[in-house]
Parts: C-alpha cells; structure tokens; sequence
C-alpha cells in the first residue's frame, strides 16, 4: 500500500507545472504585448493590449501579409519589441511619393491612416528575407523609412486580438 502525498506537495507540484505551462505558452505560442506610443494611431492607442501569435509565421506555408499588424525585434536594438504594419513583403519595390505609398508602382490603399505626412523615398526593392513596416500614425512613427527593414527572424507574429482596454476588445486586421 502506498502512502498518499502531504498535500502541501499536491499544491507545490500543480504550482511548478502551472509555471512551465505558462513560460513554454510564452515563449513559443502566444504572448500578451502593450502598445507605449501613438505611433499605430488609430488601430492601436497608447496602453492598448495586444496577443501576439509567436507561431504563426513558423507554420509550413503561411508568411507574414501585406497589411498585417506585426510585432517584431525592432532592428536598431533587438532587446525591445515594436509594432507597426507590414506594407513591403521580399522583392517588393516600394516607393513613397508626397505621403503616398505605392508596392510595385500601384498606390496601396490605406483607409487606416488618419495621420499621413508628406514624407518621400525614392524606390527601394526590399531584399529576400526582409519587411517594410510602417505606423499607422505616419506624422508620429519611426519605422522602415528611418531604420530600413526588419528581417525574417525578427518577425514575432501577427497582432491578432486586442483584449485591453474592455471597451475596445475584439480582433485586429
């Protein structure tokens, strides 16, 4: 006959499996991130919650997408995450004319910026294993035109689920 566990080992046990659980979700399947800046006006406001799918882009056949709101190492210090909107995918020559984004000589539409500025670059084409993002909030952001591109292993995943504050809870993109 066996002797039953004190339950103070019962409790201890569920605690360490809860916290391994909890760091392995972390670190390879979701993440929760908050937005610090206005630069993603007016989709994300300053304070704003975000869950993050750190999978998704590892799945066999699906790559990040034009318009999608990603998170990403940003690329001038890879120890603090970012958020902004890919506009440029590898191979896409993407040029901004007056405050207007053109991908492969078409303007995209872009009913999302509120805040646009009369910023131009000439053409550049984005090199393999690379992304364009920029904020939604043109006039307040510091993005791909300032710092060039993010690479593909920066690329965290899709913003997907706002969940704070409780008014503006629902999907994003």
């Amino acid at each position: 006959m066996s002797v039953p566990k004190p339950w103070w080992r019962d409790v201890l046990e569920t605690v360490v499996y809860a916290i391994v659980l909890a760091l392995l979700i972390r670190a390879f399947v979701i993440q929760a991130f908050w937005i610090p800046s206005g630069s993603m006006l007016p989709a994300l406001e300053p304070g704003d919650r975000v869950m993050v799918l750190k999978f998704w882009y590892h799945l066999p056949k699906i790559h990040p997408k034009r318009g999608q709101i990603v998170v990403f190492k940003y690329p001038v210090d890879p120890r603090r995450d970012f958020v902004k909107r890919l506009i440029g995918l590898p191979g896409d020559k993407v040029e901004i004319i007056g405050g207007r984004v053109f991908v492969n000589d078409r303007e995209i539409a872009e009913p999302y910026v509120q805040h646009p500025d009369n910023f131009t670059m000439a053409p550049e084409v984005i090199p393999a294993g690379s992304y364009f993002c920029l904020g939604d909030n043109r006039a307040n952001s510091q993005d791909s035109r300032f710092w060039g591109y993010v690479k593909t292993d920066f690329m965290r995943g899709p913003a997907v689920f706002r969940y704070w504050p409780p008014g503006r809870i629902g999907l994003l993109n």
